[in-house]
């Protein structure tokens, strides 16, 4: 028996990104009505004066979010007959940085937006190297407000190229660039009338089309023990695979304390199974009674394994109001384990403060396995946590000396 993951299924994880006023929530709204998932009261409330009001789709749950009353990030739920989506919409103004950092952690795509007639501005930039800090797979550029510029061929390829130089410094080489209008439609939903010089697809197009995987071909297993289920003699370690593929008989090592031993048992919820996929939670039975508790990490025991360390180094964003200031005793928070850790440095400052990019280098209190971030995202992402107020105060993205 094996499981499968969402990417399986055919569902995207995208999350939307662009300065103030960029037609942001005009877009989100074009593409609801025009996928036909807009429900028709909502489509009712939102064109009582006639013609829809589409960014009134997301308004609504934004002010909300500002005045505190909802999370930070709104999530849609929509789906087409070729894939499902879940959509997370962020605001654009640079207070809410740290918010686009959330909705953009668990993203395989991000929408990037510009004003057609602003070009790249410096939330643009931002909005890129959050994007490449977090290693989403994909960028979307979507040129914005083409009527606005006469559907200009010339605007749109002086923006692609710009944003396309700065990418390619961050490292970010899969960028799929669209002009489009959201206020009227075109290459949203349906291909534009007005700019027959651009040959590519869509937005929803490369929404439905674009290949998303949970994880690149080859990636190692990485299994952190949430739980230690005694039953009788046998030992059984609870958790979700994060990455790779356990199977029945694949050598493996524990991590700290590097005792190795093999897999003789995966039960997936109480079905025996040969193997198992990322994104599935099961137990796992080992050959030999090892000291194996609660944040441990089960690997392959092999040349891929994560490294154990007590120094970590990692691009960071601030989220909190309170600065992380250099010395700051604070909780590291990876995958199912918390350990207490020091805060050595800060790229040369001495504070960060919200909403801040930055590096930090910390040293944890007992060793950490961790993976580089642009290798495994869920072993190479923490949470720095105020130890007093449980409060989250900063998103880590580990860094391994290349």
């Amino acid at each position: 028996m094996s499981t499968s993951t969402a990417a399986e299924v055919g569902t995207l994880r995208l999350a939307t990104a662009g300065s103030v006023d960029d037609g942001k929530s005009t877009l989100v709204g074009r593409l609801l009505h025009d996928s036909k998932s807009v429900l028709a009261d909502q489509l009712e409330s939102i064109s009582r004066t006639g013609t829809p009001d589409l960014a009134l789709l997301t308004d609504g749950l934004r002010a909300e979010r500002e005045q505190g009353i909802t999370i930070d990030v709104a999530y849609r739920y929509f789906a087409t007959p070729r894939r499902r989506f879940i959509l997370a919409d962020t605001p654009g103004h640079v207070q809410y940085t740290r918010n686009m950092v959330t909705g953009a952690s668990t993203a395989e795509l991000t929408v990037i937006l510009v004003d057609a007639r602003d070009g790249v501005v410096e939330q643009t930039r931002r909005h890129a190297a959050i994007a490449a800090l977090l290693r989403v797979p994909h960028v979307v550029l979507a040129v914005n407000k083409m009527d606005l510029v006469g559907y200009e061929e010339s605007v749109f390829a002086a923006i692609t190229e710009e944003f396309a130089a700065y990418a390619r410094e961050l490292g970010v080489s899969a960028v799929t660039a669209i002009p489009i209008s959201a206020l009227a439609g075109d290459n949203v939903v349906e291909p534009s009338a007005n700019m027959d010089w651009y040959g590519g697809p869509t937005v929803l197009e490369h929404l439905e089309t674009v290949p998303v995987s949970a994880e690149p071909s080859g990636t190692p297993a990485r299994f952190p023990v949430q739980y230690v289920i005694r039953h009788g003699e046998s030992r059984y370690y609870a958790g979700q695979l994060v990455s790779g593929t356990l199977r029945v008989g694949d050598a493996v090592t524990v991590h700290p304390s590097g005792r190795t031993t093999t897999i003789v048992g995966l039960d997936v919820l109480g079905t025996e199974a040969v193997e198992a996929h990322a994104g599935a939670s099961f137990t796992v039975r080992l050959a030999d009674e090892l000291d194996v508790a609660r944040g441990d990490l089960i690997a392959p025991a092999d040349d891929r394994a994560p490294v154990v360390t007590r120094d970590v180094t990692a691009a960071v964003c601030h989220l909190a109001d309170q600065p992380l200031v250099v010395g700051q005793r604070v909780l590291v928070r990876h995958t199912t384990r918390t350990v207490r850790a020091v805060v050595r440095s800060l790229d040369g400052a001495d504070t960060l403060g919200v909403n801040d990019l930055g590096r930090v280098v910390l040293r944890t209190a007992e060793p950490v396995v961790v993976d580089d971030y642009a290798a495994i995202r869920r072993t190479g992402a923490f949470l720095v946590v105020d130890p007093v107020e449980g409060t989250t105060l900063t998103a880590g993205m580990v860094v391994l000396p290349g």
